[in-house]
């Protein structure tokens, strides 16, 4: 049986959401913004997306008052920095951030200006930079009676994924396969949620990572158009709306219920992940690696 969203009042609450133009991240604003939060802010790449975004949730909710799109690029590691930067000089609180932002590079290997491959980046390492940046903001916002929630959109897939420490920027060989790559990055998320979670286990904050459900989305990000036609072939069958992927991902992040931290969540219900992430010698070595790109880069 489908989750459903109860009434939150979250007029105390700042809250960032990344990927919020397309698919479910636009439902979860829309949803977001009806909650009436002290301020939701929506990064987005595409100025012009990001006001039809703002024009959507006006038409759907008729409030966007305290909606605000600031520009950000998950593929440009400088463009995660300067928004935390600004975020931090001009607003200074946060209680929810939600790393839903996601793309799918179904056929070639596409490279970020910081010489990295796409779907590692803007899956994995930008979420984490932008996390790790707005890190200390959170502690100091989050309380008992406010505490704070970190969020990652994963995917069921990351129950296929592996962690290969020779390929982690999907560059070599074969390119594993269009399925294998995305799944081996939604393990990431899975594993930095579960690993923040530890960290900020008695800092008043809960993580989780999250499956929506299979929904039909603009997560692609190249052309395979057979890859494309044989997933959306799949999705009709299968799937469930951008709405309901939406619902199920904000449930477990807005239900009081849900405080143990670092959980995986699928389609809002509670389930054991990949076994990997319980390999504490595979979590301290993506979280060190990852670190260390970011720190050869001067982003921490």
């Amino acid at each position: 049986m489908p989750v459903k969203l109860g009434t939150n009042d979250l007029s105390r609450y700042v809250i960032i959401l990344t990927g919020a133009t397309d698919g479910i991240g636009k439902e979860m604003a829309r949803i977001l913004a009806g909650f009436n939060p002290k301020r939701l802010i929506l990064p987005a790449r595409n100025k012009e997306k990001g006001n039809n975004l703002l024009e959507y949730i006006k038409s759907s909710n008729g409030n966007t008052n305290n909606v605000e799109i600031w520009e950000m690029d998950l593929a440009d590691l400088q463009s995660v920095k300067n928004f935390t930067n600004k975020f931090i000089n001009e607003v200074g609180e946060l209680h929810i951030l939600i790393n839903n932002a996601g793309i799918w590079n179904n056929k070639e290997i596409i490279k970020t200006k910081d010489n990295l491959e796409s779907q590692f980046q803007v899956n994995h390492l930008a979420p984490f930079l932008l996390t790790l940046l707005l890190l200390d903001t959170i502690k100091k916002s989050a309380s008992v009676e406010l505490p704070g929630k970190i969020a990652f959109t994963s995917s069921k897939s990351q129950g296929y994924g592996k962690i290969d420490f020779d390929n982690l920027n999907l560059e070599k060989g074969a390119y594993f396969g269009p399925f294998q790559g995305y799944a081996n990055i939604k393990l990431m998320n899975v594993i930095i949620a579960q690993e923040l979670g530890r960290i900020l286990q008695n800092e008043n904050i809960t993580t989780y990572s999250l499956h929506p459900g299979v929904i039909l989305t603009n997560i692609f990000n190249s052309k395979g158009v057979f890859m494309e036609f044989v997933v959306k072939i799949a999705t009709k069958i299968i799937g469930i709306s951008a709405e309901q992927g939406a619902i199920n991902t904000l449930y477990p992040v807005l239900s009081p219920e849900n405080k143990e931290t670092g959980k995986y969540y699928h389609e809002g219900i509670e389930k054991e992940p990949n076994e990997i992430a319980n390999d504490q010698e595979v979590v301290k070595k993506l979280w060190d690696i990852s670190e260390k790109m970011l720190k050869d880069r001067e982003m921490i």
